[in-house]
C-alpha cells in the first residue's frame, strides 16, 4: 500500500454510518489493525460493546461466509478474516463479560480420536465465534472422555465433531452411542463435518446435521438455536 492511499481514508474521520462498512470491507480483507482501531472508534464513540460486535464484526462475517459459500473466498482468505475478526473480539470479551450481553450459543467442538486434521474445525470455530457464539475447542484427537468431560463443564447447546479421514469417521457414532448410553443425548444439537463425510452417513450414526463447510454450520446452528429460543419462548 503506499502512502497516498493510506491517507485517503483515516477511520476517525469517518462518520459511523461510513466506518460500519469499512470495517465489513477491512475484515473481508483481513486487515486486523483496520478492524482493531475501528472498534476502539465506534467503544470512544460511545457504542455498546454488544451492538459493535454485532453490527461491525458478526455481520462483516456474515458477508465474508455467504462469498465462501458462494465459492467466491477460499480457505486463506477466510482464515485471515476470521483471525482479524479475532482482534475485535479480543478487545470486546472482557467488555461482555462485564455487561452480560446475550450470547447466540455455546458450542464444543473437537476432531475425533485418532484424526489430527485441524483447518476445517478451526475455521468452523472462528466462523462461529464471528457469528456470536461462544466456542470450546477441544483440539484434535479427541477420545469419548474428553468430549463427555466437556460437556459435563461447559454445558453447551452444540456439539461440534470433525473428521477428514474414512478410518476415524466411525468414531463419531462412538461418542453419540455413549450420549444415548448416558441420557445426554437429547441435551444439545450434534453437528457433524469433514470432507468424507455426507448427509447419509450423519443420519445413519444419529448427528442432527452434517455441515459440509463452515459457513453451512453457522447456518444450521443459527437455525437449531432460533428453533430453541421458540420452543422456550412458546413454553
Amino acid at each position: 500500500m503506499s502512502d497516498e492511499d493510506e491517507e485517503e481514508l483515516i477511520l476517525s474521520e469517518l462518520s459511523d454510518e461510513e466506518l460500519v462498512p469499512q470495517m465489513h470491507d477491512d475484515l473481508y480483507d483481513g486487515l486486523k489493525e483496520e478492524v482493531e482501531e475501528g472498534v476502539y472508534i465506534l467503544l470512544e464513540r460511545g457504542w455498546e460493546p454488544y451492538a459493535v460486535l454485532t453490527n461491525a464484526l458478526v455481520e462483516g462475517m456474515r458477508i465474508v461466509g455467504i462469498d465462501f459459500r458462494d465459492g467466491i473466498l477460499f480457505v486463506p482468505e477466510v482464515l485471515l478474516a476470521a483471525n482479524a475478526m479475532k482482534t475485535g473480539m479480543a478487545i470486546l470479551k472482557p467488555l461482555l463479560a462485564e455487561t452480560g450481553a446475550p450470547r447466540m450459543g455455546k458450542m464444543v467442538i473437537g476432531t475425533v480420536k485418532g484424526d489430527i486434521h485441524d483447518i476445517g474445525k478451526n475455521l468452523v470455530s472462528m466462523m462461529m465465534e464471528g457469528a456470536g457464539f461462544e466456542v470450546v475447542d477441544l483440539g484434535i484427537n479427541n477420545p469419548v472422555e474428553n468430549y463427555l468431560e466437556a460437556i459435563e463443564n461447559e454445558k453447551p447447546d452444540i456439539l461440534g465433531m470433525s473428521a477428514l479421514l474414512t478410518t476415524t469417521m466411525p468414531y463419531m457414532k462412538v461418542v453419540i452411542d455413549r450420549l444415548v448410553e448416558l441420557g445426554l443425548r437429547d441435551d444439545f444439537v450434534v453437528l457433524v463435518g469433514g470432507a468424507p463425510l455426507n448427509e447419509d452417513f450423519s443420519k445413519a450414526i444419529g448427528a442432527d446435521a452434517y455441515c459440509r463447510d463452515a459457513a453451512v454450520a453457522v447456518e444450521t446452528a443459527k437455525e437449531f438455536m432460533a428453533r430453541k429460543h421458540n420452543v422456550l419462548s412458546a413454553g
